[in-house]
């Protein structure tokens, strides 16, 4: 079997409210899901999740290629990239590839890729996120009742712009989930909108009412000795880790002795996740996946020895794509079929997506021209 083309489809995933973090609200209730199928010439396909704008830079590695050979396609799409830098939207290439070519292999192994991958178990333990910086109290309330309503017991909210306001809301979730636990567990992300000094004076303020499990990006994403100082004057653990592209990129935190929970973005795929656990397992850290649409790294998160909690963010599907796995019992039960169990219904998908243009891009992903820089908490709402 050799790949031999891809098709790129793009879907959307409805919310039915808004989503976003300190850095930003989505401009609509819907967001987009970038779904890659990869090609062979036997007609058996494989399925990636995740931006992949700039495929064609990489698929030269693969094409021809057999899908079974998949940690050293891995490895030639990074060398494929090697002068002109394997980061950023390269890196979501070779992601949606590599989890592509994962589907293939389990597929023709006729097993669920997390059979495939050695898990001895398919539950993957995981916590609520709801993306919920937009929402008031009353609806902050309803989307994680939703998630108790399934069992969970940890939860981790969008925050960072006001200390009371986020008191308050962690509190309000904290009872919510407080029917399925004692002693729920709960986070908080600012998405890499502090500065060192501003994180350590929020969370402090926060510890003194709230027991957090964890802080995630306090302050930005390859500033070792922020990350470092951070974690040196809390109580609370310090995740990060989920836009880092590249063991290469994790090398300082874990020089700088800068993190408690090691993440890993599910864009990144299978292999990426697979050496970053193995990494952190040699530091006796734990490992934890930042979800995207489909949870395709549950399946890696089954099979490591140091996973913690995945990041459970939505309970539906996205437009045109049936998942073989269940939201319950507090995380992802995952199921029998072949690969991912990721079945994509394409002329539905193009049918949806010829009745509703794609939005602008705006929203959280865009950095705030202040962020980091504000000599007062902003309220919620209040521009940027």
């Amino acid at each position: 079997m050799k790949v031999t083309g891809y098709r790129s489809l793009q879907t959307r995933h409805d919310w039915g409210r808004l989503t976003g973090d300190a850095n930003g609200v989505m401009p609509g209730p819907s967001t987009d899901v970038h779904v890659l199928i990869l090609e062979t010439d036997e007609g058996l396909e494989g399925v990636g999740v995740g931006a992949h704008g700039d495929i064609d830079r990489v698929f030269g590695a693969v094409e021809g290629e057999d899908p079974r050979a998949v940690t050293a396609l891995y490895d030639r799409m990074l060398s494929w990239v090697f002068k002109t830098g394997h980061a950023g939207a390269a890196f979501g290439a070779i992601g949606a590839i590599d989890m592509a070519l994962w589907d293939l292999k389990a597929k023709m192994a006729g097993e669920p890729l997390w059979r495939a991958l050695g898990a001895r178990d398919r539950f993957v333990a995981g916590y609520g996120s709801g993306l919920d910086i937009a929402l008031d109290d009353d609806a902050l309330v309803r989307v994680y009742e939703d998630y108790a309503d399934r069992g969970f017991t940890s939860a981790k909210l969008k925050g960072g712009h006001d200390v009371r306001h986020d008191r308050r809301r962690l509190l309000a979730v904290r009872d919510v989930l407080g029917r399925n636990s004692a002693d729920p567990a709960l986070m908080l992300d600012a998405n890499e909108s502090w500065n060192r000094t501003q994180a350590v004076r929020f969370v402090t303020e926060l510890e003194r009412h709230v027991d957090l499990a964890w802080i995630e990006e306090p302050v930005r994403r390859w500033d070792a000795a922020g990350l470092a100082s951070v974690r040196q004057h809390l109580r609370t653990a310090v995740a990060t880790g989920e836009n880092l592209t590249g063991l290469e990129q994790y090398r300082p935190l874990l020089d700088a002795d800068a993190v408690d929970i090691v993440q890993v973005g599910n864009v990144w795929g299978i292999t990426h996740f697979l050496r970053v656990a193995a990494v952190a397992h040699c530091h006796d850290l734990p490992v934890s996946a930042v979800t995207y649409h489909a949870n395709p790294l549950a399946h890696a998160a089954a099979a490591v020895p140091n996973h913690l909690a995945f990041e459970v963010q939505h309970l539906t599907a996205p437009v045109g794509l049936e998942i073989d796995q269940q939201i319950m019992d507090g995380g992802i039960v995952l199921g029998d079929e072949p690969g991912l169990g990721i079945r994509v219904d394409e002329e539905h998908i193009n049918a949806v997506r010829a009745a509703n243009p794609v939005a602008g891009a705006s929203g959280p992903h865009v950095r705030p021209r202040r962020a980091g820089l504000r000599l007062v908490p902003d309220r919620p709402g209040s521009p940027s």
